[in-house]
């Protein structure tokens, strides 16, 4: 079941900074809700204890590109994020160890 709601952790620079305030960022599918996720982050990171998820959409971005034929245009797909935040007592998770 993790594996069908959770599609990939987030790493970026910012989202880098929220680590050490334990809040982690997960790719999850569209139609997940809070329920499910919070769920799935514990069946998949047994020892960590879930304080809130915040869930939120990215909407797709309009793309243009030249092509011999003319403009084409397009837009990327959109996702949906969920940020998870420990409590402050709960063990870190390290997405870095499966590297």
């Amino acid at each position: 079941m993790p594996d069908d709601v959770l599609i990939q952790p987030l790493v970026t620079e910012k989202l880098t900074r929220l680590m050490e305030s334990n809040h982690y960022t997960f790719h999850v599918r569209l139609d997940a809700n809070k329920v499910e996720i919070k769920k799935a982050v514990q069946e998949r990171y047994p020892s960590v204890s879930i304080k809130k998820v915040r869930t939120y959409i990215v909407r797709g971005k309009q793309r243009s590109q030249r092509t011999r034929r003319g403009i084409v245009h397009g837009r990327t797909a959109q996702h949906k994020r969920a940020i998870v935040t420990l409590h402050p007592d709960s063990e870190p998770i390290d997405f870095f160890e499966q590297v």
